[in-house]
């Protein structure tokens, strides 16, 4: 798997290169700056100064107590200049991004995650519609984005970053000069932050009770034992079919995504400024955001399976965060298809306007694969009890750390921008 950042730019303090990188380092060396960076990039992290706002840090989106997601129930962010600028998408956890592979888009498994021989399709890079595949990347998205931090260009970000208090840091990690050359300083900046990405304490501590669990540290209530089962049943939920919820065969802990494309078409939120336009559709991998596979059509309305990791933190769900209860979405899966009037939109007759955020030329581009794939009017593969019973298990897959964050949750056993 391709980690976050990686260390091949990591280096010592004081062999910075005439192009602000470092050369070739020792071991101990790459590992100091390492830790070197991982602050500087924590400390970037929480510096709402970074953005023309001032008020807006990547903490402000993705919160530590809420898994390094959102801790709003707001299905986007507002940003720019005057905070008045509304996102497009929800913002994901940052949590548990350090296995995404690379975006291909033929993707074969090593043989320490399953068949080597299945092309399993378009997979991996960052975002929710991969396209960004380093955290070094991914982090000037937000920096120069309208509707986020809103820098107009690098050289607000370098004029940030030389006022702020770790300004000495960055010039002794990166030259002196750094702040003199704009394209290098954000750079740098989203070096730091995607090896802060890369802490396993903050952002991969596998500290859930259900890792408890397969350590044979813990147990599972009954009712979270019949959810696993139905989670992972091929003929119930069958969610573990993209949300893989086993070991690896190396035995690394299960990420609970297989990191594919996958289009479900989750309702249309008129919650979504851009929404208002009714020929306005994100359609994911090939299109608004991500520009080099709009002539796909056969991509149109895929986006990333996100980890459950810490599901149960969250308040909306989707990439459109079109629904607002862990049930409701595990009950989505379930009726999707056998009562989509409980889920999109009516026209003026009353008839039911199925995969409404999704145009019909891409229906064809739909998972149909199970709990989807029945007819309306069939019974659905999750009962009501069953599919507490699902809610109940995604709700060990919390970390230790996060303590009543799970709050944000609550009520789920009785009833994420970029």
């Amino acid at each position: 798997m391709a980690a976050l950042g990686g260390l091949a730019l990591l280096a010592a303090p004081g062999t910075v290169s005439a192009g602000h990188w470092p050369g070739p380092l020792s071991r101990p060396e790459a590992f100091a700056r390492a830790a070197a960076l991982t602050q500087l990039g924590r400390a970037m992290f929480f510096d709402p100064s970074l953005s023309a706002s001032g008020a807006r840090s990547c903490a402000s989106c993705h919160d530590p107590h809420h898994g390094f997601g959102p801790a709003s129930a707001a299905p986007v962010e507002m940003g720019g200049p005057m905070l008045d600028q509304p996102g497009v998408r929800a913002v994901p956890s940052l949590r548990y991004l350090q296995a995404v592979p690379a975006f291909t888009e033929h993707y074969f498994e090593s043989e320490d995650e399953g068949d080597e021989s299945v092309d399993n399709g378009p997979t991996g890079g960052l975002t929710w519609d991969g396209r960004v595949d380093h955290g070094r990347d991914q982090a000037a998205i937000p920096l120069l984005s309208p509707f986020e931090m809103a820098n107009k260009d690098a050289a607000q970000v370098a004029a940030a970053l030389r006022r702020a208090p770790y300004a000495d840091e960055l010039e002794a990690l990166f030259g002196a000069d750094i702040f003199n050359h704009p394209q290098d300083a954000l750079k740098a900046a989203g070096e730091a932050l995607g090896t802060f990405e890369q802490s396993p304490s903050d952002f991969y501590p596998y500290s859930s009770r259900y890792d408890a669990y397969l350590a044979g540290k813990a147990t599972l209530t009954a009712q979270e034992l019949r959810g696993l089962k139905l989670f992972e049943d091929p003929d119930k939920g069958n969610c573990a079919s993209c949300h893989r919820s086993q070991p690896a065969n190396d035995g690394e802990p299960p990420q609970f995504t297989d990191f594919g494309m996958i289009a479900i078409a989750p309702p249309r939120n008129p919650a979504i400024s851009a929404n208002r336009d009714p020929n306005y559709h994100d359609l994911g991998l090939c299109g608004p955001l991500r520009t080099d596979l709009q002539d796909r059509a056969d991509y149109c309305g895929l986006f990333r399976t996100p980890s459950l990791r810490n599901v149960a933190l969250r308040q909306s769900f989707f990439h459109n965060g079109s629904l607002h209860s862990l049930r409701d979405v595990v009950a989505f899966y379930a009726t999707r298809d056998t009562d989509p009037g409980r889920w999109y939109s009516h026209a003026p007759d009353g008839t039911v306007r199925p995969y409404d955020d999704l145009t019909p030329a891409y229906w064809s581009n739909l998972n149909r694969d199970p709990p989807f794939g029945r007819k309306p009017g069939d019974p659905p593969a999750l009962t009501d009890a069953e599919i507490d019973d699902v809610v109940a298990f995604l709700g060990t897959l919390t970390d230790a750390d996060q303590g009543q964050a799970q709050a944000g949750g609550a009520g789920l056993a009785v009833t994420q921008q970029r």
